[in-house]
């Protein structure tokens, strides 16, 4: 019995003194001013956001909707982004009118295969906020990323369109103003925080 609890007692003791071990996987810089050391070292970065006040329980479960609803949106703003770097050299790349057309509706063909079910349970309000994003992640606005790639007839149609359901295809991303709140919940979702 004895002999066991000195087993115990020892693996233990190793495994504190395991744990005692400096990190010797990140190497950190430093100096020595006044006989302290001021070491340099990379953090991770902080966001700090004002604290949301809710005046009522409405006001909370509004903000907690809004929430759910960039988290479901933001993956395909992301997404559209990444195909824009992929799929503009290559249509740029191609002169004549005729390509251009095929390659555009064969990526539409792809895209509406991909997302169609998924976009069709979506709200008025999902489509405003993903035109909002993706207005935030390619830094041009939905209007005139269809014109450029689609000609200036299918962007005025589609603006037609977008303003039967109160919505503005031209309309920019203001993260200092009107979509703060939005830049907000992005940059938490973009932290991982969210």
């Amino acid at each position: 019995m004895r002999s066991f609890v000195f087993i115990l007692i020892f693996l233990l003791g190793a495994g504190f003194a395991g744990a005692q071990e400096n990190d010797t996987s990140e190497i950190n810089m430093g100096y020595v001013q006044d006989g302290d050391t001021i070491i340099f070292k990379n953090i991770k970065e902080v966001v700090v956001f004002p604290n949301r006040e809710f005046k009522n329980k409405r006001q909370y479960r509004r903000y907690t909707r809004y929430v759910a609803k960039v988290k479901k949106v933001y993956p395909l703003a992301v997404e559209a982004r990444e195909l824009l770097a992929e799929y503009e050299p290559q249509y740029n790349a191609l002169e004549e009118p005729k390509e251009r057309r095929k390659l555009m509706k064969q990526l539409e063909k792809e895209l509406l295969d991909e997302h169609k079910d998924e976009l069709k349970k979506w709200s008025i309000s999902d489509g405003r906020i993903l035109l909002k994003l993706i207005n935030r992640e390619t830094e041009r606005t939905p209007y005139s990323l269809i014109k450029e790639f689609r000609g200036g007839f299918s962007a005025t149609f589609w603006q037609g369109i977008a303003k039967l359901f109160k919505n503005d295809l031209k309309a920019g991303y203001e993260p200092e103003e009107e979509d703060k709140v939005l830049e907000e919940i992005v940059t938490l979702i973009e932290l991982g925080y969210l």
